[in-house]
């Protein structure tokens, strides 16, 4: 029976050692990103947000040492890169019972929040209510878990929903493995969701609600799939990239020029040196 508290994926979370040199480094393809804020003190933790249309990308980074933080911090000892990834929660607490019914020993719901500054000078709280799958139960290293937005209209505001590079949502989610079927077969009973075999052998699945699907596949499907890009300081087992989809393909060119860019068919592969970690593509054919 699949979950009836998630509705597909609602972001990403990409951990840098630096905020104000990953907003920079963003910003320079072709992002737009919310002001930095600050999490409730018990996470210790500050963020800048590119929000697409149903989905987002977070970066975030670690302001004060917390013992809520520490997974992060742990992952940070040895990359940057996607770090976790967010389902949308309709409700958290039932989540948390749905998960623990299946034997599965989720934690939560935590409340927490962060102040906004609207386009007009308020400043408003975003709150969110947040559960967890087990810290040990990975894909490729990345953590699950699932956020309930109170306050949408805080988060996804229209004057920080355009980019100069017309990315508007989350494709895929990539995850390298030596293992493609076992690591899919895991996700599965993690998220209750069927995995499906492209003809190279990698492995899809959907997360639900029409938003990004995981895509799972060996280093060297990694490689046939993106010809001519960089993959220097990726692991070899972990989640490591992001497909988005963009509305005018054309507008890819004016990024072409970012250091180990690669432009094949219309496509733009970023390498994992020119941000924070990610291999990055942007497509309209996605």
């Amino acid at each position: 029976m699949p979950l009836l508290n998630t509705a597909g994926i609602d972001h990403v979370v990409v951990a840098v050692r630096d905020l104000d040199q990953a907003t920079n480094l963003w910003r320079a393809l072709g992002f737009t990103l919310s002001p930095r804020g600050t999490h409730s003190a018990h996470l210790g933790t500050g963020n800048h947000t590119i929000m697409l249309g149903e989905d987002y990308i977070e970066l975030l980074g670690v302001l004060k040492a917390t013992d809520y933080n520490a997974p992060v911090r742990t992952f940070l000892d040895q990359r940057e890169g996607l770090e976790r990834s967010a389902f949308t929660a309709v409700d958290s607490a039932r989540l948390v019972t749905e998960l623990q019914q299946r034997g599965i020993a989720a934690t939560g719901p935590v409340d927490f929040g962060r102040p906004v500054t609207l386009a007009d000078g308020r400043v408003i709280d975003a709150k969110f209510r947040t559960a967890y799958w087990p810290h040990d139960l990975r894909i490729g290293g990345m953590r699950l878990f699932a956020c309930q937005h109170y306050t949408r209209e805080a988060v996804w505001r229209p004057e920080l929903q355009t980019h100069a590079n017309g990315a508007d949502r989350i494709a895929e989610i990539e995850i390298v493995t030596v293992d493609a079927r076992k690591t899919a077969a895991h996700l599965t009973e993690l998220i209750d969701k069927p995995a499906t075999r492209e003809p190279d052998g990698a492995h899809r699945l959907p997360s639900g609600g029409g938003r990004a699907d995981f895509l799972i596949m060996t280093r060297a499907m990694l490689a046939a799939r993106h010809p001519g890009a960089a993959l220097d300081g990726l692991p070899t087992e972990g989640a490591i990239g992001l497909s988005l989809h963009v509305r005018d393909r054309a507008v890819l060119k004016g990024f072409a020029k970012v250091p180990g860019a690669v432009l094949n068919d219309g496509a733009l592969t970023i390498p994992p040196a020119s941000a924070n970690g990610m291999l990055l593509t942007l497509s309209q054919g996605l």
